[in-house]
């Protein structure tokens, strides 16, 4: 048996909880955000991330490109419609880029993020602005698949994203097939939810509806990301 992490120790109970929950109550739609584009799982190494994924859900992901100047490459794999896993990894090939999630230094693939789909991004921008928010971008980005097809997107991120518990925003360019469509099939998502402590509970679930998420926050010891993902070996268990 694989010793736990400092960080999986700290999560266990609460993830455990989770699962709990959901075999006796809520259905799909009640515990997985509509909004939701796409899951990021963090890995110190991206064919490390990959065979994680496969190890537990029995399907592998399979290789989208680098993300030139960010350090980074990934893997994808579908959870449906306008929905994704992406592992995400340093890139070998871009040594002396900033690693600002900080990739290298995971003991295990972890949940680094995620993102939903506002609709018009820039419309979306304006409205937060004109509420206070404070948001960068939005902002472009690409990626070049390794068909030759070029993926375009805007992202417009949160100056407070409550720890990481909050999603940036993307929309994808007129033309750009999704990435669903086409990663590898198999998998859907059963959970998505966030875990704040008690305290901050009632502020996060008033800012979670002024931005819209349908994002499920339950009470917990710690503040984290708690997914799960069902394939046909078995379920991905996962926190940030």
């Amino acid at each position: 048996m694989q010793p736990f992490s400092r960080r999986r120790f700290l999560f266990t109970a609460s993830a455990a909880l989770a699962a709990a929950r959901i075999s006796r109550s809520a259905p799909q739609q009640e515990i997985v955000p509509k909004l939701l584009d796409h899951i990021l799982i963090g890995s110190p190494d991206l064919e490390k991330g990959i065979a994680f994924v496969e190890e537990r859900t029995g399907v592998r992901a399979a290789f989208g490109g680098v993300h030139p100047g960010a350090g980074t490459r990934n893997a994808l794999l579908s959870l449906g419609s306008n929905r994704y896993l992406e592992i995400i990894a340093p890139d070998p090939q871009q040594p002396n880029t900033e690693d600002k999630r900080n990739l290298r230094s995971l003991d295990e693939p972890v949940i680094v993020g995620y993102a939903q789909h506002p609709g018009d991004i820039e419309a979306f921008a304006k409205r937060l602005k004109g509420e206070g928010f404070e948001a960068t971008g939005p902002a472009p980005g690409s990626r070049k698949r390794p068909d030759g097809r070029v993926l375009n997107w805007k992202t417009l991120a949160l100056q407070d994203d409550a720890g990481g518990l909050f999603p940036f925003f993307i929309e994808w360019g007129s033309g750009t097939i999704h990435p669903s469509v086409d990663a590898p099939q198999g998998c859907s998502l059963e959970l998505f939810e966030a875990i704040a402590t008690e305290q901050t509970l009632v502020p996060l679930r008033h800012r979670a509806g002024q931005l819209n998420l349908d994002l499920k926050i339950g009470p917990g010891r710690t503040p984290h990301l708690h997914a799960i993902v069902a394939g046909p070996k078995g379920r991905l268990d996962i926190t940030f």
